[in-house]
């Protein structure tokens, strides 16, 4: 089945010159030219996976998750609904080595892992990185080129790097404002005394 096959049936679509070896491909996900996706990922239905995409090391993808181009997940789990922009990178191994304290190679069961979450409906700007171990929050927005070494709140605006707060992200992906309302959609939101944001009732 290719990427453009007839869209009125729930197959997945592979284009021809991906390499998918995992056999649990959710319900039309569309998987593009050159992608890699290793034998233990898992991906949902209706997902959008770019070309020269690499999903490997027992990655969990869920629903309606799009992966642009050239993106890297090693290891990930990524909620319902997540977006990567093209060149993300989610790492896995805080102490990567190419060879053992005795000078072999490494083999599968030599690395460490701590892999990357991605919560629900967040968003990875383009050729941002996020560090081994990281958790995004839920609707979170990490921005263009951001290097992320730490957890990131719900509904957060990241930028820099490293990376550090600079305001707040609204469910449809706008900036809220100083009252915590999105010029965009109207929503308005509380913050909580943990910190956490809310839509008003």
């Amino acid at each position: 089945m290719t990427a453009e096959a007839d869209e009125s049936t729930d197959a997945p679509r592979i284009a021809p010159s991906a390499d998918v070896a995992t056999s649990h491909v959710g319900a039309r996900t569309r998987i593009w030219h050159y992608a890699q996706v290793d034998a233990e990922v898992r991906l949902g239905a209706d997902c959008v996976i770019g070309k020269g995409v690499h999903v490997a090391s027992a990655a969990v993808i869920g629903d309606r998750v799009k992966i642009q181009d050239g993106c890297g997940v090693f290891g990930a789990t990524l909620e319902d609904g997540v977006m990567l922009a093209p060149g993300v990178y989610l790492l896995e191994d805080p102490a990567p080595r190419a060879i053992t304290p005795d000078g072999d190679l490494k083999g599968r069961n030599d690395w460490r892992r701590e892999p990357v979450t991605i919560r629900y409906g967040a968003t990875i700007g383009a050729n941002a990185v996020i560090a081994p171990g990281v958790t995004i929050g839920r609707y979170a927005m990490v921005s263009i080129g951001t290097i992320v070494g730490r957890d990131v709140p719900d509904h957060a605006l990241m930028a820099g790097n490293p990376a550090r707060q600079v305001g707040w992200a609204c469910m449809c992906g706008q900036r809220l404002d100083d009252t915590l309302s999105c010029s965009a959609c109207g929503r308005q939101y509380l913050q909580r005394p943990n910190g956490r944001l809310s839509l008003t009732p």
